[in-house]
């Protein structure tokens, strides 16, 4: 009886305090709780607390940070795997998640404390920054579950993108995910929270416009190029200037199904390189006039005063068909009279811009519907980390009637064929199944109610479930 009155002496001064310090450090009931409390009513007002699932997060974005910031701290494959090994071994944290693209770098974890100091640190550790505390302002601290919940949920789902509705960053979340797995850092809070994240990222692709179209400039040239070239038996591109666009252009090309890319760069290596790591092939810049006549898409992305490809040059050329050419410099880098040339078509940036502008302004309209979504499904997960308060009475006393039963057919097997034993368990399966639904059912109920404790604490007196467990851990 103790117990149960310092708990609701706790319920009472959380919910009706008017300090905001101590509504977020909840300090005087922690104290009672972890001194006073019994661990059968422990565990319900923990999770009540948030403190049983403690989410928090850490977060450097293009809205923090600029891009030399977000460049300098940001982590490849490798060095996510090294903080993640050092997360659990240095700081002991069981349940992690780092998500690290060039607008972002960020990390989820569980835990009582805030660690946000020791994980910029172990950041530095992994990069070799050993200034690595000046970039703490940069990230914004998150402490409070729900909104560390919430925000992971938008950042997946494209809601906190730069580039509105982002495309990549699902199967960056869903890359960070196995990178999570494989470290041994996701427990049940954060299987169960991903898994609905990417189940709700499924229908917002299914039922809105909002991942639908281009909404970058290098993602729109290569959608326009693929839908052009399904005319083509065997399409061959010619990509030229390998900067932050140029490359881009070609990187989006691997999620296509065209598979003569060639690359062309002023810096040779440049393109070679690249060449290297999408599979592509380089060609010397010496070989320009030869190549543009050869391929059937020419995407211009070079940095020079004058332009590179003339209507002079494309004149020259032996044009069968169709040569679509993409300029995506500025200033251009392609003649606009090129165009006069039969055969030759010409799209500048101003055209793919105007592509991009429809994309977005239909992902801008249906960001109401994607929020609706994206909230049901956390009121969802909210209500399965309800359920984990009953979890353990469930699962004592399905224990127990299953100790019962199988008691039971002990005394009679013996006396039984094999049929007939199989028959007796299979009827006896079935009516256990059907004795706990219905209070399992209403646990659940309760749980969405906020009454759950109360319900579990007279189904765990009325079936002596401790008294049970203590007795089966004995064994």
């Amino acid at each position: 009886m103790v117990s149960l009155f310092v708990l609701k002496l706790a319920c009472v001064i959380y919910t009706h305090s008017k300090l905001e310090k101590l509504r977020k450090e909840n300090f005087i009931c922690k104290f009672l709780l972890y001194n006073f409390v019994s661990d059968k009513y422990l565990l319900a007002f923990k999770v009540f607390l948030g403190m049983e699932f403690n989410f928090k997060a850490i977060a450097l974005s293009y809205k923090t940070a600029s891009l030399e910031t977000r460049e300098e701290v940001a982590l490849n494959e490798s060095q996510i795997r090294n903080l993640l090994a050092k997360i659990s071994e240095i700081i002991g944290i069981s349940e992690a998640l780092v998500i690290s693209t060039c607008n972002r770098t960020e990390i989820y974890y569980s835990s009582e404390q805030d660690k946000s100091e020791e994980l910029v640190k172990l950041m530095g550790i992994v990069k070799g920054m050993m200034h690595i505390s000046s970039y703490l302002p940069y990230f914004e601290v998150i402490n409070n579950p729900q909104e560390a919940v919430k925000r992971l949920f938008r950042v997946s789902v494209g809601l906190e993108s730069q580039v509105i509705g982002d495309l990549q960053i699902i199967n960056q979340v869903k890359n960070a995910y196995q990178y999570t797995a494989d470290a041994n850092l996701a427990g049940a809070f954060l299987h169960r929270l991903l898994h609905t994240i990417f189940f709700t990222n499924k229908r917002i692709v299914q039922e809105t416009m909002f991942r639908t179209g281009a909404a970058s400039v290098s993602y729109a040239t290569v959608e326009m190029i693929e839908e052009l070239a399904a005319q083509l038996a065997d399409p061959k591109v010619l990509v030229i200037g390998l900067g932050e666009i140029g490359s881009d252009v070609a990187r989006n090309f691997q999620n296509t199904s065209i598979e003569k890319i060639f690359l062309m760069n002023r810096t040779a290596q440049k393109a070679e390189d690249l060449a290297k790591e999408l599979g592509y092939q380089a060609i010397p810049m010496e070989q320009a006039h030869q190549s543009i006549q050869e391929a059937d898409f020419i995407v211009c992305a070079v940095q020079r005063n004058e332009p590179f490809i003339t209507k002079e040059l494309v004149a020259q050329m032996n044009i069968l068909s169709f040569k679509y050419f993409f300029d995506l410099s500025v200033p251009r880098s392609i003649e606009p009279e090129i165009e006069q040339v039969n055969g030759a078509l010409l799209y500048n940036i101003d055209m793919i811009n105007n592509r991009l502008d429809e994309t977005l302004q239909r992902r801008k309209e249906a960001i109401p519907q994607v929020e609706a979504i994206v909230n049901q499904s956390i009121h969802e997960f909210e209500n399965w980390t309800k359920e984990m308060i009953v979890s353990p009475v469930i699962q004592k006393l399905k224990n127990l009637l299953e100790q019962i039963r199988q008691e039971e057919l002990g005394r009679y097997v013996k006396q039984l064929d094999a049929e007939e034993v199989e028959k007796i368990d299979r009827i006896t399966k079935s009516m256990m199944q059907k004795i706990i639904k219905m209070p399992v059912l209403q646990l659940k109920a309760a749980c969405k109610r906020g009454e759950a404790e109360s319900l579990a604490e007279v189904l765990s007196d009325l079936f002596d479930l401790e008294k049970q467990a203590e007795a089966t851990r004995a064994i």
